[in-house]
């Protein structure tokens, strides 16, 4: 490193432990709502009380539901190769850290990840010593980077991602970013253009093995429960607002208000709605029952009676998808999906999980994000993309009212699905060739 790369890292570094007090009043805050970024906070500033160090570790970190997501592909390619795979799972978020409990076998372990300080990331290298660490998606933080080098563990980036705008602000902070990016032992992109923008901020070597989120497999269940959920709602067409972001819900409102043709009217869809993220469930709800629509929220329909629909489920003009963990569920129930996080520029939403449901989409012009994706499926002809919400309602007429397009939308997510599977058994090779080394078991 430079001189004025070592300065950028301590200053950097200087900052980050300034801001941990807000940091602990910001997880107190949302764990009013989620009560899970209460549970052993402790460990994000790198203290593990009641865990002896330990060494072996595959230390694998996905930082929210996507990722871990994500994750839970490329694990079960790895537990394949690897049977004795010690994993060491860590999140940033508390959706993350509850779907991430699901991976975990006997003997593996799930904590937070640490602050990006020095004193937390060698307190954290030093309790696990993890023989490999692997980042998914986009989380390269500069002192997990050089704390692993100065520590010796190989950490790779896998089902890499880097936007253009993401590549412009990285840009901005060289000095700090190109040692952490250049830092890494090995970068497994996406996608081409992805690999490109990694190399432009230093990472090497950079190979392309595609999207882990291509192997996904619907959850047979969560298809079949769906299926009762429609059943049970005497068979309503449906359509859904997928993992919506704040102010979608107000731009669908208005949209929706300035139809031609009413959207709650005795022919009209069962509008779907499944925020994003969980804390903002009743603050939608609330939106809703304002605006005078009748409201039946996922939470009020018993357990264990997926057949037998309460009356105010039959009767409501918006259902608001309030659960985790039940996204297969609902995309079985829709017969099409708006993709949340495209209509507003915030770079949408994973449309993969639609796809392998068969539940194909409608996005606005804002997928940066998922780029590749976002083509790809327009190439198969599993989405459409409209310039904004109110030019989504024709469109969704168009695929109501005209079964064959619908049916071969459907088939065009199968044929999504099917031309980019593969990266996790091959992301999941090379991973066991780098740990063959250090790894028992490998």
């Amino acid at each position: 490193m430079s001189l004025l790369e070592r300065m950028a890292l301590a200053v950097y570094g200087l900052l980050m432990r300034l801001l941990q007090p807000w940091v602990r009043r910001r997880h107190r805050r949302r764990g009013r709502a989620e009560p899970g970024y209460l549970q052993h906070m402790e460990q994000r500033f790198g203290h593990y009380p009641g865990l002896e160090p330990s060494s072996g570790w595959v230390w694998v970190h996905a930082v929210s539901l996507g990722e871990t997501r994500a994750a839970a592909l490329l694990l079960a390619a790895l537990r394949e190769q690897v049977p004795g795979l010690r994993l060491l799972l860590s999140h940033g978020t508390a959706t993350g850290r509850a779907e991430g409990a699901k991976l975990l076998r006997p003997g593996d372990l799930q904590v937070w990840q640490p602050w990006d300080t020095p004193a937390a990331v060698q307190r954290f290298l030093q309790q696990f010593r993890p023989a490999l660490g692997v980042l998914l998606e986009t989380e390269v933080w500069p002192h997990w980077v050089q704390g692993c080098r100065a520590h010796g563990v190989p950490l790779y980036l896998v089902n890499a991602r880097l936007n253009p705008k993401s590549l412009r602000a990285a840009q901005r902070l060289r000095c700090l970013m190109r040692p952490a990016y250049a830092g890494l032992s090995a970068v497994l992109a996406q996608t081409e253009a992805d690999a490109a923008r990694l190399r432009q901020l230093g990472a090497e070597p950079v190979q392309v093995l595609g999207n882990l989120k291509f192997d996904l497999e619907a959850d047979p269940a969560q298809i079949e429960r769906g299926r009762r959920w429609r059943a049970a709602l005497g068979g309503r067409r449906v359509v859904m607002l997928a993992s919506s972001r704040e102010g979608e819900e107000a731009l669908w409102l208005q949209a929706l208000r300035q139809a031609q043709d009413s959207p709650f009217g005795p022919e009209a869809p069962l509008w779907l709605l499944v925020p994003r993220h969980p804390q903002r469930f009743d603050a939608v709800a609330a939106l809703l029952q304002q605006a005078g629509l009748s409201v039946f929220r996922r939470s009020q329909w018993p357990e264990g009676l997926d057949a037998v629909a309460p009356a105010a489920a039959r009767s409501a003009q918006v259902w608001l998808g309030d659960s985790l963990g039940e996204m297969h569920a609902y995309y079985a129930m829709a017969d099409l999906a708006w993709l949340g996080g495209s209509f507003l520029p915030l770079g949408g939403q994973n449309l993969i999980e639609a796809a392998a449901c068969g539940c194909p989409v409608l996005m606005g012009p804002h997928t940066y994000n998922f780029h590749d994706a976002a083509e790809q499926a327009l190439h198969c002809g599993a989405a459409r993309r409209l310039p904004d919400m109110p030019a989504a309602l024709p469109a969704t007429r168009h695929w109501l009212d005209d079964a064959a397009a619908l049916q071969r939308a459907r088939e065009g997510c199968a044929a999504l699905l099917q031309q980019g599977q593969g990266a996790a058994q091959r992301s999941a090779a090379l991973l066991r060739a780098a740990m063959a080394p250090a790894t028992p078991g490998a």
